[in-house]
């Protein structure tokens, strides 16, 4: 599925490509959901991203809670990391028996600061897109030990998930590289403050869950 991104890295083509500050691998858990099924949460592969930009496409459409601005916004993000055109980018699923449940990305800005980019739920109903949501505030501030990180808005739900709920400091001078939406950060204390009753998980993953989702798929059917 990669053939048609793939080009040969010459020297221009290496130029264009940004630097790196170095990333850290995610290590996978496993979230029970009140349904009784196991959410794996995990980083997406390479390989795995054009998987990903095909399950996103149909939202693009979907005008109900703001899915078409969210999904529009997300398939530039994944198809500009599959392209080498952002720098220190990276993509989470949560995924059930290999049905792709939600994703989540954002980068690295530098060694201190983080930049949320999007959470999209694909399986409703059972706080997916908020367990996503932690995953990878955990990824800035545990895993990369980073001291803020900016986040917007673009949806009603999305702002009282993350504004209302983590207490974010409101930054409305320090433009989120999404564009005008006011931006507001979570800080470390912050992340300290919510982070036991948001940030859930078993470690490691149980292998027969992890094996479950080695093989990825869109969902049969979005509800939105």
């Amino acid at each position: 599925m990669l053939e048609k991104y793939d080009v040969i890295v010459d020297e221009m083509e290496a130029k264009l490509r940004p630097p790196t500050i170095g990333m850290k691998p995610y290590t996978p858990k496993v979230i029970p959901l009140i349904t009784g099924e196991d959410l794996l949460v995990r980083e997406a592969t390479r390989e795995e991203l054009c998987l990903i930009l095909d399950t996103i496409e149909p939202l693009m459409k979907q005008p109900k809670d703001y899915y078409d601005i969210v999904a529009a916004r997300i398939y530039t993000e994944v198809l500009g990391m599959l392209r080498y055109r952002v720098q220190d980018e990276y993509c989470f699923v949560g995924a059930i028996d290999g049905e792709i449940a939600g994703i989540v990305n954002g980068r690295l800005v530098n060694e201190r600061v983080g930049m949320s980019y999007h959470t999209l739920t694909l399986k409703r109903g059972v706080r997916v897109g908020a367990q996503l949501f932690a995953a990878k505030m955990e990824y800035h501030f545990d895993f990369m030990n980073q001291d803020e990180v900016f986040i917007v808005a673009e949806s009603p739900n999305g702002f009282r998930r993350w504004m209302i709920e983590y207490e974010l400091e409101s930054r409305p001078n320090s433009p989120h590289e999404l564009g005008g939406v006011p931006t507001y950060v979570l800080t470390r204390a912050l992340w300290e403050k919510h982070k036991a009753n948001k940030n859930v998980g078993i470690r490691p993953a149980f292998e027969d869950v992890v094996e479950a989702n080695q093989v990825l798929r869109a969902p049969a059917k979005i509800s939105v």
